[in-house]
């Protein structure tokens, strides 16, 4: 028998806040059955437990744990009162104990001392928690049909570069001196954007449009913030971005809490990958879901998050400008989830567990460049294949037929530089002549750019 009954994370009806406060009690309960040594050996978390099965078996250690388990005040009908009743009855049937996780090596039903480190650590949720593959898979599909139920879909957000940008103190420009007196206070975060955190020596910007996007998403999504950041800067992100504990509650994932080192996946989050979107602004870091990844244009509001990426230019602090609220990047992917979540939900097959969100996003995708030939100029280096060119593929994925000779029905050269024969010719046959930049901004934008916005100047040393 598995340790819950229907997911008691990630669910709309129960928290993470809850999970962590059975697993407490079910500590507690266990530590009634550790010897005086252990509990004098033991941590406040109380991961070191006693290795001897027998203690587990006796009938009074059931019964005290038994005893325990039903002082835990929970409110009449609750999946997590449904929780500790089952945990009761497997606890009297120590037999038939699959240990679907542990937490501190000790299994979370039975008590068992475990020393096998197969599945997954999900420290985000609480502090030693192991779960096993299979009842991962199995929280997995229950989880997957209490949020299709309700129309929701899961949604992964990086936060640097993507919902906010931030910078240590001592890394201010000379012109970026002013924000200091503009940052707003930490009294008040719902309704403001600029913040200045002494205690962490840094300051942070959320992107514009962030808190209209999370209100309007969460009503689509069940959110986790993924970071590479370590858990105290992803915690105090969360602050800023989520005051009130609306949005993502527990599921605040950390470099800490990742399973490769310098990537991402989808195994420490409790969602079926079918049905999982992820925004972020580097690729790389999703080398095994990239069919799952909405790419986001940076956002670099400080100069030293120019001069990180080794962009030559000046920040938008130093401008003393910003992203355009409804028509800035947040705005625009808004936009995209919404018809995601449309089509998942109301044009697929009448079977839910059929539907698949990766195949949606390649389908909306296709659309944004649909009717376009595109013919590339001075582009790719001498002798590179072209159809293996990241832009090649990327008008390709956008729906968009890519062609190495011009005709008739080429509706697009693309080019750096005006003076090429392709691009002299685009001119005479009244096509359209663009810079690279506009198929990069139709892939973050997710809708085709005015060509009149990317003209191609002639190079200098012509």
């Amino acid at each position: 028998m598995s340790f819950v009954t229907d997911s008691p994370v990630h669910s709309s009806s129960t928290s993470s806040d809850d999970f962590a406060a059975l697993l407490d009690a079910e500590l507690e309960a266990a530590s009634s059955a550790s010897s005086p040594r252990e509990e004098a050996d033991s941590d406040n978390n109380h991961h070191e437990y006693d290795d001897t099965d027998d203690d587990f078996d006796s009938p009074s250690k059931k019964r005290s744990k038994t005893e325990k388990l039903e002082d835990i005040e929970e409110p009449q009908g609750s999946t997590t009162q449904v929780l500790v009743e089952e945990k009761i009855e497997v606890s009297l049937k120590g037999d038939i104990c699959k240990h679907p996780g542990s937490f501190g090596q000790m299994c979370i039903i039975c008590g068992q001392r475990l020393d096998d480190e197969s599945g997954v650590t999900f420290g985000y949720i609480h502090k030693g928690l192991r779960l096993g593959n299979d009842e991962i898979d199995r929280l997995r599909c229950t989880d997957m049909k209490n949020l299709l139920r309700h129309k929701k879909l899961y949604l992964v957000l990086d936060l640097d570069h993507t919902l906010l940008n931030s910078t240590q103190l001592m890394h201010l420009t000379p012109e970026e001196e002013y924000l200091k007196g503009q940052s707003d206070s930490l009294q008040d975060i719902s309704k403001n954007s600029l913040f200045m955190l002494d205690f962490m020596h840094m300051m942070t910007k959320l992107r514009p449009f962030v808190r209209t996007f999370l209100k309007e998403a969460s009503e689509m999504f069940e959110m986790y913030i993924y970071t590479m950041g370590d858990r105290s800067y992803a915690l105090e992100m969360a602050k800023l971005l989520d005051p009130r504990r609306e949005y993502f509650s527990g599921r605040v994932i950390s470099r800490e809490d990742g399973t490769q080192r310098h990537q991402k996946g989808l195994d420490v989050v409790l969602g079926q990958e079918s049905a999982v979107m992820i925004l972020d602004d580097t690729e790389n870091a999703w080398m095994k879901h990239k069919d799952n990844l909405i790419l986001m244009e940076r956002y670099h509001f400080f100069a030293s998050s120019c001069r990180q990426f080794g962009y030559n230019c000046k920040s938008l602090s130093q401008l003393k400008s910003d992203e355009s609220e409804p028509e800035g990047a947040l705005a625009s992917v808004l936009k995209v989830l919404r018809q995601i979540h449309h089509i998942f939900f109301d044009e697929l097959d009448p079977d839910l567990s059929n539907r698949d969100v990766r195949q949606v996003l390649k389908t909306v995708r296709k659309e944004v460049l649909k009717g376009c030939r595109i013919v590339f100029s001075c582009v790719f280096p001498t002798k590179f294949q072209a159809d293996n060119h990241l832009l090649w593929k990327m008008a390709e994925q956008l729906g968009a037929t890519c062609s190495t000779e011009t005709d008739s029905l080429v509706t697009h050269v693309v080019s750096t530089d005006a003076g090429t024969e392709k691009s002299r010719w685009a001119v005479k046959e009244n096509k359209f002549l663009v810079h690279p930049q506009w198929i990069e901004a139709a892939n973050f934008l997710w809708q085709k750019q005015p060509e009149e916005n990317f003209p191609v100047s002639q190079a200098k040393n012509q």
